[in-house]
């Protein structure tokens, strides 16, 4: 079973059999379904089923010479909310299968955002057409996990909110100027992470670190699409998954001024989610190219 079922409300469902009918009653009762051609001429195909708002497994594969639909992989997935980045994203497949990976470098992150891509049918659509690249997407994040915990907000005033506003607002143009070749820009770069290295390391033997970082965005493990991360709770709901019952937090967050859309079983979280809340966990990270029309 996929590791992250649990995530969207399947923590019980272990049995290969009870998978297989699971997968069985997606393809046949289907909330929405896909398809496409792609340059090889095999017959793609994905079929969606939502379990609660926003959140539902996909199963993907291909048709035969008899139209008889062959079954590939499946996995859960998280609709995010809103638009996340407006950095340009190219797309590699994964050499296992029909399935895709997106890169995004947004300045804000600090590393190349990979995530894995929802809407691969689309994507296939216009790789075939000849119509790649495509210039001024945009692209929503999101994120499933299987452990989080809640903590406390940092407290901020809005003189300290305009004051980190302005810090950000400079750090993203000097790592843009940089990206182009600005050295008197990469060395101020340098010397804000040695100042910033040299205050955390002075403060860290009195205060916890989590009041001196507020956010983070950080690579975990040995796979590219998993992420580290800590961010300031937008906005939180509590649905039930239709076929299991159990209970699933959505939250949004900001995180080094991105918005992720994450989802989480009730019982893999430790606190009580609420907005001004901060929310820490790993997630497996997922996007959505929003491809003009």
């Amino acid at each position: 079973m996929h590791k992250y079922m649990r995530a969207i409300g399947f923590s019980k469902l272990i049995d290969r059999n009870e998978i297989k009918q699971l997968l069985t009653d997606i393809v046949m009762q289907s909330t929405s379904c896909a398809y496409t051609m792609n340059s090889d001429n095999v017959v793609l195909a994905e079929f969606t089923k939502d379990y609660a708002d926003n959140i539902g497994v996909a199963v993907c594969g291909e048709f035969d010479s008899e139209d008889k639909f062959i079954y590939e992989y499946f996995y859960p997935y998280m609709r995010g909310s809103s638009i996340s980045t407006g950095e340009d994203v190219s797309v590699e497949r994964h050499a296992s299968q029909e399935s895709y990976a997106g890169v995004c470098d947004d300045i804000r992150v600090g590393v190349s955002l990979i995530f894995y891509l929802q809407n691969m049918i689309t994507y296939v659509k216009f790789k075939s057409a000849g119509k790649l690249p495509v210039r001024n997407t945009t692209l929503t994040l999101s994120g499933l996990s299987i452990e989080g915990t809640i903590l406390f907000p940092i407290i901020k005033n809005d003189h300290d909110r305009r004051r980190i506003n302005r810090a950000n607002m400079n750090r993203s143009n000097l790592i843009q100027a940089a990206r182009q070749g600005d050295e008197e820009a990469i060395e101020s770069l340098t010397l804000e992470d040695m100042d910033t290295y040299t205050t955390i390391s002075k403060r860290i033997h009195t205060e916890d670190v989590f009041s001196l970082v507020d956010t983070f965005f950080m690579p975990y493990g040995v796979e590219c699409d998993h992420y580290s991360v800590m961010g300031e709770i937008l906005d939180t709901r509590l649905v039930h998954n239709k076929q299991t019952g159990e209970g699933v937090h959505q939250l949004t967050i900001s995180c080094n001024d991105i918005t992720i859309d994450i989802c989480i079983n009730e019982n893999d979280i430790l606190g009580i989610p609420e907005v001004g809340r901060r929310f820490k966990g790993v997630i497996w990270a997922q996007g959505y190219i929003n491809f003009p029309d």
